[in-house]
C-alpha cells in the first residue's frame, strides 16, 4: 500500500493558491481513477483505491500546511507503512511556476509543511514530488505569496503540471522512483 499525499489547505478561502497545489494533484487523481476523497480519517480527507495495480490512500491533511505532519504520521501509524511508501506533493517556490522534480528524499527547504513531516516521521527519506510556483517578488512577504493566486496564464500551466505530476505518481507506482525521475525531472 502506498499513501499519496498532497499538502494544502483546508477551507474554500485557500482554494487555487500557490500553496495548495499538492491538494490540486489529489484531486486530478481522484477524477482520473474514480477515488472519492471524502472521508475524515486521521486529520485528513482520504480515499481508498487502486493505482497501476497497487492498493493507494489518496490523503489531503486538514491540520493546515505547517501541521501536516501530524495526519502524516497517523495515515502511516494506521496503515503500517514504510516511509518509502509515502509520497508527499506540495509547491516548491524555487521552481518555476508548473515544473515538476521529483525527489527521493531531501532537506524541508523552508518549507513548513515538509518541516512538519520530517519533524513527526523523524527522517528526512520520503518520496516526494514538488511543483514549481515560481520565485517571490523581492519586496513581497512569502506567507502572502503563497497564499495568493495563480495568474490567468499560470493556472493553465498549474492545471497541466498537476496533471503531470498525476503521471508521475502512475509512474512511480508502476515503474518505480528512478524511472520516474527519470522521466519527469
Amino acid at each position: 500500500m502506498k499513501i499519496i499525499v498532497g499538502l494544502g489547505n483546508p477551507t474554500r478561502e485557500y482554494e487555487g493558491t500557490r500553496h495548495n497545489v499538492g491538494f490540486s494533484v489529489i484531486y486530478a487523481l481522484s477524477d482520473e481513477y474514480d477515488i472519492n476523497v471524502d472521508t475524515k480519517k486521521h486529520k485528513a480527507l482520504i480515499g481508498k483505491g487502486v493505482i497501476g495495480g497497487e492498493k493507494v490512500i489518496l490523503a489531503m491533511p486538514m491540520t493546515y500546511m505547517n501541521l501536516s505532519g501530524e495526519s502524516v504520521r497517523e495515515l502511516k501509524d494506521y496503515y503500517k507503512c514504510d516511509n518509502e511508501d509515502i509520497i508527499v506533493i506540495y509547491d516548491d517556490i524555487s521552481l518555476d511556476v508548473g515544473r515538476l522534480r521529483l525527489r527521493k528524499k531531501g532537506s524541508a527547504g523552508g518549507h513548513n509543511g515538509i518541516k512538519s513531516i520530517i519533524s513527526h516521521l523523524g527522517t528526512e527519506e520520503f518520496p516526494r514530488i514538488k511543483i514549481g510556483i515560481g520565485e517571490k517578488p523581492k519586496k513581497m512577504d512569502l506567507a502572502d505569496y503563497v497564499l495568493g493566486r495563480f495568474s490567468k496564464e499560470e493556472q493553465t500551466i498549474i492545471r497541466e503540471s498537476a496533471a503531470s505530476a498525476a503521471k508521475a505518481v502512475y509512474c512511480i507506482l508502476t515503474d518505480g522512483m528512478d524511472a520516474a525521475m527519470n522521466k519527469f525531472n
